[in-house]
This record gives C-alpha cells, sequence and structure tokens, in this order.
C-alpha cells in the first residue's frame, strides 16, 4: 500500500512537472507581439486529433477535451477528461467530486488550473489527466459525497479501459 501511494505521489509530481515544464523553460515576457508571434509559429505543430489517450476507454458522462494554452508565449496542449455538458448542469449540493477506483478503494486526483487536488467543489473543476491511474484500473469513477466516505456517494461518472 506504501508503494502504490508513493507512486501515487510520484505520478502526481511528474503531471505537475510535465504540465509546468513548458511554463517554467525560457519564460519570456508576454509582449502582445511576442505572444501572438509564439502562438502563430507553435499552434499549427499540435493538432487535438493526435495522441487522444482516452480513445480506448468508454466513457459515461465523461469526454475528452483538448486544451491548449500559450502562457508566457510558450504553447502546450493536452488532453484530460471532463464532465459532459448534461452531467456538469446537474445540481449538486453538500459535497465533493473526486476520482475513485471501485475494486481497488484508490483515489486519484483533479487537475485545478496547474495544481493537483483530490477533490472540487464545482463541476466545471472536474478535470482528470492522471492517465497513469486510468490504465492501471479497469474502471474508475468520479463521484459526489463526502471523499471520506467514498462508498456512500453518488457516481456521477465513470471511465472504463477497453481491452
Amino acid at each position: 500500500m506504501i508503494r502504490r501511494t508513493a507512486l501515487r505521489t510520484l505520478a502526481t509530481a511528474a503531471v505537475t512537472a510535465a504540465l509546468a515544464l513548458p511554463l517554467t523553460q525560457g519564460a519570456q515576457a508576454a509582449t502582445p507581439d511576442t505572444a501572438s508571434r509564439a502562438a502563430a509559429v507553435t499552434a499549427p505543430t499540435i493538432k487535438a486529433d493526435d495522441g487522444n489517450p482516452f480513445r480506448w476507454m468508454e466513457l459515461d458522462g465523461l469526454r475528452a477535451d483538448f486544451r491548449f494554452m500559450c502562457p508566457a508565449g510558450h504553447c502546450v496542449g493536452f488532453w484530460s477528461l471532463v464532465l459532459t455538458d448534461d452531467v456538469a448542469r446537474q445540481k449538486f449540493e453538500g459535497g465533493k467530486f473526486f476520482v475513485y477506483a471501485p475494486a481497488t478503494g484508490e483515489f486519484s486526483f483533479f487537475l485545478d488550473t496547474d495544481i493537483a487536488v483530490r477533490a472540487v467543489a464545482h463541476p466545471g473543476q472536474v478535470r482528470l489527466v492522471d492517465t497513469e491511474f486510468l490504465r492501471s484500473h479497469p474502471r474508475v469513477e468520479v463521484r459526489y459525497g463526502d471523499p471520506d466516505h467514498p462508498r456512500r456517494a453518488r457516481v456521477v461518472a465513470s471511465a472504463t479501459t477497453l481491452m
């Protein structure tokens, strides 16, 4: 169990570092001229159709979302899972969203801007990027309720790995 916790912590740090690396390497002052020039040069090389890591999964209440950002003149694109519009519009009160693997009882994390967090309060904050966690568990669920009592929480979405 300690190894799994250490592995999850390492995976969280690796994902956070991978997303932050383009932001920290060679940061330039984002003047309108340099930002637009960098976006014009980099944008065509990143395609949303390339490398969707979730295409081999059955998604229920989730959809793959490609994000493209150009902070400080460095463009980065990444895939994540977010709630579908119809699930996000439902009324949620008195709990938090969290990612849970029911077969093992393990938790994953959401990416809130550039910070990995265990639980979020708003459906728009549900952004799952931990593909290692998704690949290592046959079924992962987004639940709503008390993260301290995950079995009692409501399942709002799921991702199942197709084999």
